[in-house]
């Protein structure tokens, strides 16, 4: 029985798949949040390097990966891909479970698939600095190290609920040579106006990336960098999905589901997008997107254009979203608090391309334990979401009798998120569906776009 499925280092991707061309339809336009019309690559300028505004309207379905950018992948890349022969054990079921295991990067997480090129990117058209947010601080570490491995400098403004409760992720930051600073902030306008309205606000990932923003756009040298959201951040992630695509046939299987855990959308893209592609090439194939109760995108947003930041500096896109005023509670279930969702994956979910569904935190570190327990890997509290759901489809194929081939993202380790588990272990977490009331308010403040 084969366990671990390796790809050697020359069969690192590439190139990176770009979903656009195989989208059911046209993209709707990214709205400037100034004049509410259409931007223009110029308007991106002050916040983005050519390069990456080339990628994020690029309609080729296939991008060069640059030679710089692969030899760096090959400190992590090929990832491993698992047979879970234990947790299937455990679960008595018949299905098959396979998990891609991003874990194994610097940062501990898939985050530097994007960090790395976006990076690289900013080098080679004159950045000196990046200003960047991060929520749990898996991405804040992941363009920490990759502003060191190309000389840039690093500014991160982390949210401050997360800055307090995972302190080893601000280290990683710093020691990659990152300069961190809890947001809200006293550093931009933005946060200033946070906090004379809330002197004790947790933040959100919506003020962090407005401060992140204004940075950027105020100083020449500087440029913005996302994790996530973005088109060109879905397209560097794809390297998940089209290397698990050649492990599983390395041992003849194709996956009946694919499960990512979905926050802004780059972990459940990156795995997920490759096999949208067999999907509208006629493959039967399931692609879920695995979703916090405490921030219910997907599940309970609206489709609609709305505002990146809670400042309403960042572009205006079409999306699912809670509304950009939408604060969510301060858990511990992993980063996924982002009031809106990748335009791509929410085009996707809204025409029935790929299924969405929301869990609550208990069931998931109930699903991490169970996994950990079996597999061995403590994975962060963000990828427990995507365990959660690979176990309720295992748990479903037991029921019904049938065999399932099942892949899901374990998009990285939890070895710096154990407070988390310290809490939960102690009886300290609780289940939190946000109140419908409070997403009607902050749906009520959506912009008028024609």
């Amino acid at each position: 029985m084969q366990t671990k499925i390796l790809l050697p280092e020359d069969r690192i991707p590439k190139q990176w798949y770009n979903i656009i061309p195989d989208m059911p339809s046209p993209l709707a336009p990214v709205i400037h949040p100034g004049t509410m019309q259409p931007v223009s690559p110029d308007d991106l300028l002050p916040i983005f390097p050519m390069p990456l505004i080339e990628q994020e309207v690029s309609t080729e379905r296939w991008i060069d990966i640059p030679e710089e950018v692969r030899e760096i992948y090959k400190i992590w890349r090929p990832s491993p891909l698992f047979r879970a022969h234990r947790l299937e054990k455990a679960l008595g079921t018949p299905a098959k479970i396979f998990y891609k295991y991003e874990g194994g990067s610097p940062a501990g997480s898939h985050k530097p698939n994007s960090a790395i090129p976006q990076a690289y990117y900013n080098k080679i058209s004159g950045t000196k600095r990046i200003a960047t947010e991060t929520g749990a601080g898996q991405w804040g570490s992941s363009i920490s190290l990759a502003c060191q491995m190309f000389g840039l400098e690093c500014t991160v403004y982390m949210v401050k609920v997360s800055y307090n409760q995972k302190p080893y992720r601000k280290s990683m930051m710093q020691l990659w040579g990152a300069n961190v600073t809890p947001s809200p902030s006293n550093l931009t306008n933005a946060g200033r106006a946070i906090l004379e309205r809330d002197p004790e606000s947790n933040g959100s990932l919506g003020i962090a990336i407005s401060e992140a923003v204004e940075d950027a756009a105020t100083h020449d040298d500087t440029r913005y960098a996302l994790g996530s959201v973005l088109n060109h951040v879905c397209l560097h992630q794809s390297v998940i999905g089209l290397e698990a695509k050649e492990q599983l046939a390395m041992v003849g299987e194709y996956p009946d589901v694919v499960i990512g855990c979905h926050g802004c959308g780059s972990n459940f893209a990156g795995v997920g997008f490759p096999f949208v592609a067999d999907k509208a090439n006629g493959k039967n194939v399931r692609v879920v997107a695995l979703e916090p109760a405490s921030c219910p995108t997907l599940t309970r947003g609206i489709y609609a254009f709305d505002y990146g930041d809670t400042a309403k500096m960042a572009p205006v896109s079409k999306m699912y979203t809670l509304g950009h005023d939408f604060m969510p509670p301060g858990i511990h279930a992993g980063g996924l608090r982002y009031h809106g969702a990748s335009p791509l994956v929410s085009q996707l979910v809204h025409e029935g391309v790929v299924e969405a569904k929301a869990v609550h935190q208990l069931a998931c570190f109930e699903a991490a334990v169970l996994f950990s327990r079996s597999e061995g890997i403590i994975p962060a509290p963000e990828s427990s979401h995507a365990i959660r759901g690979a176990i309720d489809e295992a748990l479903q194929a037991k029921e019904e009798g049938k065999e399932k081939t099942i892949l899901f993202n374990l998009s990285g380790h939890g070895h710096v998120d154990m407070a988390a588990y310290d809490d939960f272990l102690g009886d300290k977490l609780n289940d939190y569906e946000y109140p419908e009331e409070a997403i009607k308010e902050s749906l009520a403040h959506l912009p008028k776009v024609d």
